[in-house]
């Protein structure tokens, strides 16, 4: 672990001097390093630190013995920072970045080398992305299969905890550094995290330029920990709630994440951010989700929009892995349906009108029931990366022939007559396997409604007829996969059949024709 801010005997190696004293008031945030990237263009990377007030700050941008640009700012007197914005870069390098201090007749002078443009991403939330390459499928392979995506540069951000929201990183577990099997693979839960790393090797392949990935996690965290008080409010959330559940292992308190590993990285500019979290709010605060969840994303692009003077997009790509499956020790609901629908702000799909600008990879047919760190961690973490992949290759950079949701339907059609309930989907549909339980009416009689199987029937490339004989009543309602291990791996029912992605689980009223509330 690096401790940056005062721990001056862990900065020096990083810095060059002018004078051949670097000064305890004067650096770069901690998260500005060497083997760093910046974000390209069409933004402007935001450069900051800490100085002496009053003092003029020039930062110079330079390839080999070429200045590229010099921006030149002060140091507020009330917060002892400087910031500049950089210019737009085309993607590329390595650069060095200088930042010169002038004070009075004192010059002191930091540099960071082998700096890259590209795109930075943020990776977040607790174990799932927390779990290290060393700890996933074909670990070995992944672990060796580094030299090709050396512009690929990694950031793990330490666990830290805080009552108010803090201007930079406390410490840092790994500084940017290029990838190696050693920093991949440091420790189960530890760094580097394989979902963000997996996803950034996939974009590198489709887009050849450098990947910057952050990666900011914590196991055992609810929703609650990493959202600032600002969604909490909004979604009714005021007071700290009591805990007693087995699926909060981590910090818990409210907005203590968001602090010490979210905040103090909001002046960075950034490309976007994929999430992996909601196992620990399966039985904590779970109908509020619906609200948490779109209500953090917003929060986090207004704060990191604003605290990067408007580089960061105020809507930018927010991607998210909606909840894989776990074995239940028990019968009773474990609420793993419900966060997977409440991720999608109960639409059933993404991007929609309350989570634009959004992509999500489904898991729930990735399971694992042998994985060694237990059933709630499957190892397949490769899969879980291309599906991300996919949506931002669709939603962030905008490839109108990229597939990355699998098929829903657009129009539910009973036919009571016939015993019948006709789905037509949107797109084709491959019919992996007959399945007479995963899809689900709800039977109203006598003003009880129970929820009953509707076995699959007949099928064509675009339409799926279930059997509705069972219900003697009305059928006002259907579900697909509302369960939490709905089937086994990748042995769900339905596909897309070019793409391979998993149809999600979704719930409709037969009234309302299509997936919603």
């Amino acid at each position: 672990m690096v401790a940056p801010g005062p721990v001056l005997a862990l900065v020096l190696p990083l810095i060059l001097s002018a004078d051949g004293s670097a000064g305890i008031d004067f650096r770069f945030a901690s998260y500005f390093d060497n083997y760093m990237v910046l974000q390209k263009e069409p933004a402007g990377a935001v450069i900051w630190g800490f100085g002496s007030p009053g003092a003029i700050v020039t930062v110079t941008l330079c390839q080999g013995q070429e200045t590229i640009m010099k921006k030149v700012t002060s140091v507020k007197v009330h917060s002892d920072t400087w910031m500049v914005v950089l210019d737009p870069m085309k993607p590329g390098g390595p650069f060095e970045v200088m930042a010169q201090q002038t004070l009075g007749r004192v010059n002191l002078t930091l540099r960071i080398h082998d700096v890259l443009f590209g795109d930075v991403w943020l990776c977040s939330g607790q174990s799932n992305m927390q779990m290290t390459v060393l700890q996933i499928f074909n670990a070995t392979k992944e672990l060796s299969n580094v030299a090709a995506y050396q512009s690929v540069r990694i950031l793990s951000v330490s666990l830290v905890q805080a009552e108010q929201e803090l201007e930079d990183l406390v410490a840092v577990d790994l500084q940017w550094s290029k990838p190696t099997s050693e920093n991949l693979g440091h420790g189960n839960f530890e760094y580097m995290s394989a979902v963000c790393w997996l996803f950034g090797r996939h974009l590198y392949d489709t887009l050849q330029y450098p990947i910057g990935l952050i990666s900011s996690s914590w196991g055992g965290t609810p929703i609650e920990a990493w959202s600032s008080g600002r969604p909490l409010k909004a979604c009714g959330i005021h007071k700290q709630g009591s805990i007693p559940y087995d699926s909060v292992t981590g910090p818990s308190k409210y907005s203590v994440l968001w602090n010490a590993m979210i905040h103090p990285l909001h002046t960075m500019t950034l490309k976007g951010v994929v999430w992996y979290q909601g196992e620990s709010n399966t039985r904590y605060n779970t109908d509020l989700y619906n609200c948490t969840f779109p209500a953090l994303i917003d929060d986090w692009r207004q704060t990191f929009h604003l605290g990067s003077l408007g580089q960061t997009e105020r809507f930018f790509p927010f991607g998210f892995v909606q909840l894989s499956s776990v074995l239940s020790k028990d019968n009773s609901e474990d609420g793993f349906p419900q966060i997977r629908w409440h991720q999608t702000a109960d639409f059933g799909y993404v991007p929609n009108v309350k989570m634009p600008n959004t992509f999500m990879a489904v898991a729930m047919d990735l399971c694992d029931k042998d994985s060694p760190f237990g059933s709630i961690h499957p190892r397949d973490k490769n899969t879980v990366a291309y599906r991300l992949h996919l949506g931002a290759r669709a939603v962030a950079y905008g490839e109108k022939s990229v597939t990355f949701q699998g098929p829903l339907p657009e129009k539910i059609e009973l036919s009571p007559h016939k015993g019948l309930l006709s789905l037509t989907y949107a797109q084709q549909i491959q019919v992996q396997k007959q399945d007479n339980k995963i899809f689900e009416i709800s039977c109203c009689s006598d003003h009880q409604c129970k929820w009953l199987p509707a076995p699959m029937n007949t099928f064509s490339t675009q339409t799926l007829n279930l059997s509705i004989n069972s219900c003697h009543g009305t059928v006002v309602a259907l579900r697909y996969a509302w369960i939490t291990w709905p089937c086994e791996y990748k042995q769900c029912p339905l596909y897309d059949p070019d793409s391979t992605l998993p149809a999600p689980p979704f719930f409709a009223f037969i009234r309302d024709q299509v997936p919603a509330h």
